[in-house]
């Protein structure tokens, strides 16, 4: 197998093949990584038999060791409470290639994920969001300071390849990610929600409300994505003396700035929350390594 270059990993594995693994697959098929390059652990033979039916990978086992077998970059797609046994059984082949293990299992803290891998391993974690599925994501990601910055753009090819990636100065950092872009497509569903509702009050069809304000929200993404910033944007909208100026003005006498405080605050600290529910005491991660 030839070396490894930055950036172009001779095989990614990734460990588990839900919904977001396999929006991270399509966004790497589509940036030129081809089907060969990625394998997949996976126990479900219905998810393999899709994985191959919709993305031609063929390397998709019910054996995690077989998948990663050669890999450079190990993608942790399982759920939280799996990854421990997971990376257990994956030792073997971690101390073999010593390959970039790259978490998207939500809450697992370095430290956490460190005791479960075999000691010198780069571990970098990564926030997706649901968008990632439209290949409309964002993704948050940190690694720690040893992570070399080819280690750190192979763990980027995987975290950009459904949309964006940011790399963040800090862990904890990951909190206030999860509270914004993670769970943020909630925060705008609501506010399309109760707007097509109101509309609906108002007299309009409920069918024409919701198309409405689906679309009013789809349209003003795109907007968003111009490079000008969002209070530009946002006053580009509102006339002077309007309508948009008479709606804004019952938001900010109704203190909608510290309800969004209040929801990203209460969001971010659910996020550490259960992240400290996760850690696991040093034995209990460290006693899946022993035979």
């Amino acid at each position: 197998m030839p070396p490894m270059q930055s950036g172009n990993p001779s095989r990614i594995a990734f460990i588990g093949g839900g919904s977001m693994a396999r929006a991270l697959i399509a966004g790497l098929l589509r940036r030129g990584v081809a089907p060969r390059q990625i394998s997949v652990g996976e126990p479900s033979s219905e998810a393999r038999t899709a994985l191959q039916r919709e993305w031609g990978i063929d390397a998709a086992s019910a054996d995690n060791t077989a998948a990663a077998a050669g890999a450079d970059l190990v993608v942790l797609a399982v759920k939280p409470q799996d990854a421990a046994a997971a990376l257990a059984g994956l030792h073997p082949t971690l101390l073999e290639r010593a390959p970039v293990v790259l978490s998207i299992a939500a809450g697992l803290r370095l430290q956490d994920l460190a005791r479960a891998c075999p000691p010198g391993l780069a571990i970098v974690r990564a926030m997706p969001n649901r968008p990632a599925l439209l290949g409309a994501g964002v993704t948050g990601m940190f690694a720690a300071p040893s992570v070399s910055a080819a280690q750190r753009a192979l763990a980027e090819l995987v975290g950009a390849a459904a949309g964006r990636a940011v790399w963040l100065r800090a862990e904890s950092e990951l909190d206030i990610v999860t509270a914004l872009s993670g769970s943020g497509p909630a925060y705008f569903f609501l506010l399309a929600e109760h707007m097509a509702q109101a509309a609906q009050d108002l007299g309009l069809e409920p069918a024409t409300a919701a198309m409405l304000a689906a679309e009013t929200l789809h349209g003003a993404g795109l907007l968003a994505h111009q490079d000008i910033p969002l209070a530009e944007q946002r006053a580009a909208v509102t006339s002077r003396g309007g309508t948009t100026e008479a709606a804004l003005r019952v938001f900010q006498q109704a203190g909608f700035d510290a309800l969004v405080a209040r929801a990203l605050q209460a969001g971010s600290a659910r996020s550490s929350q259960l992240a400290d529910m996760l850690s696991a005491p040093p034995d209990s991660l460290n006693s899946s390594k022993r035979p």
